[in-house]
């Protein structure tokens, strides 16, 4: 990737342009509870060779199956340094090899090959770490940690470019994978016999899809509101070698919502979150649990794309554009939601999560990754790097709120940590704290209470129908339902401060899960708290890779 310095041109690129997107490969090793949550087991994880594309270099390495290990390995574009070597990659195959065609030859197949997405999904480029907790939050001028090159949005610099680069990349790569799994399904996809698993497969991959676009448009894109930088991006529909059409704003969205909306259909005939609950899914394997499925693959819905989730996303999507009435809609359909049985289908933890240590908040996720090296970035980060000084926790953080009564602040931070040799005290984050030697915890408890990264939470839901209510009545009954499953008194809302309430209320509930920087661009704020000045509209577009730009511009 040439990461040489460059001018940033008033749009970042032109309609109708075209791009390709590199791809990686990632092994699929399932076992017990981590098979019908979609990731490996923590044993037996095998490297596999990467596959190269570079201009009229291909190699379309498919999979290798050994024992219970499958992977599926798909490839677009490789960066130059590998092109010198390109005819050995040619000459390289593997002792045993599976075609696609053969991979796709039956259910488990496509199972594994959507898997393969969910650990994407978990790579350190996105959720596993620089869109949850470093690069993301330093651009929101989250944690103390210097940072200049994201805090002062120096993004003509070699490194921001080449990290941002990674990002989009990897989102891409995802977005390649679901692309696969779409295009076998409508040429093979009559192996798939157990009832409802196509359509769920569909359903996935198709919101995966939308999500990971999403995701490229609040970063890479431009503002939502009055934009005076206009950006097109490519909407990517197929795996192959030809370039894909960069969009304007409003047809991106367009697509993204195409896919969400089919998603959303599917999902409302074959998902089990239409009969049960997330808690129930969460514990189907339990004696007693009345939770009758035809293949365990349909459990755990809480850490796939499912119904629920993806009118949320919707949900949030509409808030970020300016939609409010649609958005208001959607949250409120999810926080009334109930199953076959009359129960809500998911409701605010508060203290029945963190009185055990859940610290994520799992109960009320309505997605989620379940990611085994949370420990790691626990070790690596939090122990020595993420954290804030006792001044920004008690007096802007949590100003106005008694860090004493508020779980959050007693139970999610621990205000007590010692950072470094000098033994200072700073508060740090404990959302993805792991287990120690002394805990003894279940497979399934561990893998869906503590290893886990919120995507979606319900939490958001009540922010967005308290922003977008008309009612102020409806207003404050959800504010001070929400707060009381924070342990915090609610104060009255009116039209003065609401939405300074809940602003406030995204920095606190949603620290560590990279949405701050977001809810600043949706709103075009000019000041962040703990930001050294005032943020432009260039500031809150990031780069595109340079192979991305159309120097015609």
């Amino acid at each position: 990737m040439n990461t040489q310095a460059y001018t940033r041109r008033e749009g970042n690129k032109r309609e109708g342009a075209t791009a390709s997107f590199p791809v990686d490969t990632l092994p699929s090793v399932k076992q017990g509870v981590y098979q019908a949550l979609g990731r490996p087991s923590t044993k037996g994880v095998v490297d596999t060779l990467p596959s190269v594309r570079y201009d009229d270099c291909l190699i379309l390495r498919d999979a290798t199956r050994a024992g219970i290990a499958r992977y599926l390995v798909v490839l677009l574009v490789a960066l130059p340094l590998l092109l010198a070597s390109c005819n050995d990659w040619l000459d390289v195959r593997p002792r045993t090899e599976v075609t696609a065609d053969e991979l796709f030859k039956d259910e488990a197949g496509f199972k594994e090959a959507l898997t393969s997405c969910y650990l994407k999904l978990n790579g350190n480029n996105l959720y596993g770490r620089d869109l949850i907790v470093t690069i993301i939050e330093f651009l929101a001028q989250h944690w103390t940690s210097a940072q200049p090159g994201y805090r002062n949005y120096m993004y003509e610099a070699a490194d921001v470019q080449a990290a941002f680069a990674a990002i989009y990349a990897a989102q891409y790569n995802v977005i390649a994978q679901a692309n696969t799994v779409l295009e076998h399904l409508a040429a093979e996809g009559h192996a798939i016999k157990t009832p409802g698993a196509r359509e769920i497969i569909e359903a996935e991959a198709l919101a995966i899809r939308a999500f990971c676009h999403f995701e490229v448009l609040r970063l890479f894109g431009q503002v939502p509101r009055d934009a005076a930088l206009p950006v097109a991006l490519p909407y990517a529909e197929r795996v192959g070698l030809d370039p894909v059409t960069f969009l304007g704003h409003d047809e991106f969205l367009a697509r993204v919502l195409r896919d969400f909306d089919a998603a959303e259909t599917l999902l409302a005939g074959h998902d089990p979150l239409v009969t049960y609950n997330y808690e129930q899914l969460d514990n189907f394997t339990v004696a007693g649990s009345g939770v009758e499925l035809k293949d365990t693959y349909f459990g755990y819905r809480r850490f796939r794309f499912n119904y629920h989730a993806v009118k949320a996303l919707k949900a949030r999507l509409y808030l970020y554009t300016g939609q409010r009435e649609r958005a208001y809609a959607l949250a409120k359909e999810v926080i009334d939601a109930r199953d076959a049985a009359g129960n809500k289908v998911v409701t605010l933890a508060g203290a029945e999560d963190l009185n055990r240590q859940y610290y994520a908040l799992p109960s009320e996720c309505l997605l989620a990754l379940h990611n085994l090296r949370l420990g790691v970035l626990q070790d690596t980060y939090f122990a020595s790097m993420l954290y804030l000084t006792p001044a920004m926790f008690a007096n802007d953080l949590f100003a106005g709120q008694s860090t004493s009564v508020n779980n959050r602040a007693t139970i999610v931070w621990d205000a007590t940590h010692s950072v470094g040799s000098s033994g200072t005290i700073y508060p740090t984050l404990r959302k993805y704290n792991q287990p120690g030697s002394s805990e003894t915890l279940t497979a399934t408890i561990l893998a869906t209470r503590r290893q886990v990264v919120p995507l979606v939470r319900l939490s958001e839901m009540y922010l967005i129908a308290m922003e977008t209510s008309t009612d102020m009545n409806e207003v404050n009954a959800l504010y001070a339902e929400y707060m009381q499953a924070r342990n915090v008194m609610a104060v009255t809302l009116t039209e003065a401060n609401r939405m300074t309430e809940i602003v406030n209320e995204y920095r606190r509930e949603f620290f560590g899960e990279g949405q701050m920087f977001y809810t600043y661009k949706r709103l075009g704020a000019t000041r962040m708290l703990w930001g050294a000045r005032d943020v432009t509209e260039r500031d809150y577009v990031a780069p595109l890779p340079l192979t991305e730009y159309d120097e015609s511009l």
